[in-house]
């Protein structure tokens, strides 16, 4: 029988104590409690647990603050940031965007009935503005021949009077002059091609650019730009994400980099605002600036300024930028003229200028402007007919850009110290300036070619002894001094050293119309005898003066017009010291040396005073325009780069000689190109020009001139060495043949000097110092001022030596 369980016995109750439920449910827990060690713990253990764990809290607090801190500070950065490149975007943009060089014209060629032009001048005016012959209806910038008949549509331009439309004009060349002029009633009676661009004035980074606006851009360049580079420009704001996939699967697709995702906006930023550096950083940069410009303005703005800033090449230290300059650079023509291949071509160089350059890599280029016509194809640009015309044709760029930096070193030295005169540097280099020239393109070319002919044969006749033979010279229109041709050395492209500006040599027998010219203001006539005698000259310092003739011989009495035709030493000091040094110096000065100091000595009526070609052309321009001092200059007008005129340089004279002295005085001159020591003259020119002129040699042969004029031209040429040797030239074997084959090549108008009123023509008998009569052995016909006509007059038989060597000398 089972035992009984004992009833367990109550335990009194605590106050308050609250009555358990159920027993049996407590029992596992106590069994869980007992297996487990920290189920027993003390209160005050679990109390100090609880504490422990609310002390981890803060720190993460503390953390998610610094990092809400650091956001917000980040943020402010990044919002003045872009703030900062918001502001850099707007000031660029808003403000002068480019610092566009001065452009550089030469004188426009001039058409008119009865002009004198050579078919050679004008085939060489026509390349230099590369207008194209054409065998059908010509169109701007084209030409058609037919016989000796020309028909030439002109370009038009905006000339410093005004805007000139294109023009259409035939005419005729016969006899080397322009006849039946027709400009189908548009024109006065001229009709002007547009002036040759031939350098500029550039800014430290020589950039340039010609600017253009959006309107003046054919449709077709566009629509090819923007399919090749940025087809969805109108539509995103900035940046083209779809853009860029776009070129992701191309690239892939083709196996070579074909398209690139930036847009025209980025690659304007990355060109206009940041440097070339290429990073994460300078990515990011450049979205958000593409952003902000595409925030600001508008879609054709932003086209406008690439099409204006996108770098297309580079011609030396040049950088070609934007496509105005990019068609004349490659093609020669402007934009308007461009064709479909070209357009293509000049859309495919922008990927990569050097690497697809046409000139030094031409298979390259073709293949990447037929990749342009492809891609203008599938865009709907061109249809097939017309891809079909061009996918075939070449690349139709000229051998070399219209205009070179080197081309006119010389001329544009010249032109710039004159520019600086009245325009800041600053100026010249940023402000888009565009000046325009006298320099004669054809002139300058004629010029060039004759003086490097002459050096080549003279170095050949004589060998090592004119290795080193240099030459300058300055041409002008001797009736304006308008500049058109200069050299400054052997090397015509060579930038440094001028010869023509800064080569300060003795002149020579240059000096002797200066003497001449000093004694007919005193009253001698060209008839007057001196004295070609030796003669001993003692100096303040007690050295003895005794010039010689360059052959050694003396001749005597000579008139004074056979003295400086034939170019006597002896003769020319005794007419010097007769009439004093000081009056010498007075018509150097006059004749346009007034701010060169001059020695007062003997020699310097023989030449010993150092010039340069600038300064003997000055004293010989005054000549040449009949006694009116005319500076030379080389520029005629500047405009802004708007168009309005800055400044005119007008036609300035100051009468300094009369007239009737500077007709005798030309009148000698030209005695010396018959039949004295520039007769040689005639082996290149017809007699009929009768030309004015005189050579000049230094001593021991150092230096060679020559300088001359005709009626519508000046040239002065010198030759020798720059170590100032020896040569076996003299001003007739060395400087003459340069001046005389460049006069050769321009169209000439005959020196007719006219008449002055007190001038009259006399038979004189220069032995009696009388007039005389024409059949008589000794008579001179003569011009002579009517104060100087002798009194007296004899006849034949009155005795008197027979003087018949001076109708050998003088015609």
């Amino acid at each position: 029988m089972p035992a009984k369980r004992s009833k367990p016995q109550n335990t009194p109750k605590s106050p308050g104590t609250k009555k358990r439920k159920s027993t049996a449910k407590k029992a596992p827990t106590r069994r869980k409690q007992a297996s487990t060690p920290t189920a027993k713990k003390p209160r005050e253990a679990r109390k100090s647990t609880k504490k422990g764990s609310r002390k981890t809290s803060p720190p993460k607090r503390r953390i998610w603050s610094l990092l809400w801190k650091l956001g917000l500070v980040l943020g402010l950065l990044a919002l003045i940031g872009v703030m900062y490149l918001d502001a850099v975007i707007t000031n660029h943009f808003e403000g002068k965007r480019w610092s566009i060089p001065a452009k550089v014209y030469a004188r426009p060629l001039e058409l008119y009935d009865g002009m004198p032009l050579t078919e050679a001048q004008l085939a060489f005016e026509l390349s230099l503005l590369n207008y194209r012959h054409v065998y059908d209806t010509p169109v701007p910038g084209t030409f058609s021949t037919a016989g000796r008949g020309y028909e030439i549509v002109s370009r038009g331009f905006d000339f410093w009077e005004g805007a000139e439309p294109s023009q259409r004009v035939s005419f005729s060349l016969r006899g080397g002059h322009v006849t039946g002029l027709d400009a189908g009633g548009q024109s006065s009676g001229i009709v002007r091609l547009e002036p040759p661009l031939i350098g500029g004035i550039y800014p430290a980074h020589n950039e340039d650019r010609v600017l253009v606006k959006l309107d003046q851009v054919p449709q077709q360049l566009l629509q090819a730009l923007l399919a090749v580079e940025d087809r969805d420009f109108f539509e995103h704001f900035g940046l083209s994400f779809k853009g860029i996939a776009r070129a992701f699967f191309t690239n892939i697709a083709s196996g070579e980099v074909r398209q690139g995702g930036s847009t025209l906006t980025q690659q304007l930023v990355k060109n206009f605002y940041l440097s070339s550096e290429r990073s994460l950083t300078r990515k990011g940069i450049e979205a958000v600036m593409a952003v902000l410009l595409d925030f600001h303005y508008e879609k054709t703005e932003i086209l406008e300024a690439y099409l204006n800033e996108v770098y297309l090449g580079q011609a030396g230290k040049r950088a070609i930028h934007g496509v105005g300059l990019g068609s004349l650079y490659y093609f020669g023509v402007p934009l308007r003229e461009l064709s479909t291949e070209q357009i293509a071509l000049m859309v495919g160089v922008i990927k990569g200028p050097s690497w697809y350059d046409p000139r030094r890599n031409p298979e390259r280029a073709l293949e990447r402007r037929n990749q342009v016509l492809q891609i203008m194809l599938q865009q709907g640009v061109l249809d097939q007919r017309a891809y079909d015309q061009v996918i075939n044709k070449p690349l139709g760029v000229i051998k070399k850009p219209l205009y070179e930096d080197a081309r006119y070193p010389a001329f544009l030295d010249l032109m710039k110290r004159q520019l600086r005169k009245d325009y800041r540097d600053e100026d010249l280099r940023s402000e888009g300036l565009r000046i325009f020239t006298t320099l004669d393109p054809w002139a300058q070319e004629s010029l060039e070619q004759a003086a490097q002919q002459q050096v080549r044969n003279l170095q050949s006749g004589y060998g090592k002894s004119l290795e080193n033979l240099e030459v300058a010279g300055i041409f002008t229109s001797s009736n304006t001094g308008e500049v058109v041709s200069v050299i400054g050395g052997t090397a015509v492209r060579y930038e440094g050293f001028n010869r023509a500006l800064d080569a300060y040599r003795p002149i020579g027998s240059l000096a002797k119309p200066s003497v001449y010219l000093a004694a007919l203001e005193r009253g001698y006539h060209l008839g007057s005898l001196l004295q070609d005698e030796p003669l001993e000259h003692v100096l303040p310092n007690g050295n003895v003066w005794s010039p010689q003739n360059f052959e050694k011989e003396s001749h005597g009495e000579v008139p004074m017009v056979v003295a400086l035709a034939q170019s006597y030493n002896q003769a020319t000091a005794h007419l010097a010291l007769e009439i004093g040094i000081d009056k010498v110096v007075s018509v150097m000065e006059r004749l346009g040396l007034q701010d060169k100091p001059l020695p007062e000595v003997p020699a310097l009526s023989l030449g010993a005073v150092s010039l340069s070609p600038f300064e003997v052309t000055q004293m010989y321009q005054t000549i040449a325009t009949e006694g009116f001092a005319t500076p030379l200059r080389t520029i005629r007008s500047v405009l802004t780069a708007e168009g309005a005129p800055l400044q005119r340089y007008e036609f300035e004279v100051e009468q300094r000689f009369t007239s009737a002295d500077i007709y005798l005085l030309t009148y000698a001159m030209q005695e010396t190109v018959r039949n004295g020591t520039g007769k040689s003259t005639k082996n290149w020119l017809s007699p009929n020009l009768e030309l004015a002129g005189k050579t000049g040699t230094s001593d021991d042969q150092r230096d060679s001139w020559f300088a001359g004029f005709s009626g519508n031209y000046l040239g002065v040429v010198w030759m020798g060495t720059d170590d100032n040797k020896p040569t076996p030239l003299t001003g007739a074997t060395g400087a003459l043949p340069v001046w005389a084959n460049t006069m050769a090549a321009l169209p000439q108008t005959a020196l007719q000097v006219p008449q002055p009123e007190n001038v009259e023509w006399v038979w004189v008998d220069p032995v009696r110092q009388a007039r005389t009569s024409a059949h008589c052995d000794n008579a001179l016909y003569l011009p002579l001022r009517q104060d100087t006509v002798p009194e007296e007059k004899v006849s034949c038989n009155t005795g008197g030596r027979v003087l018949n060597w001076f109708k050998r000398l003088i015609r």
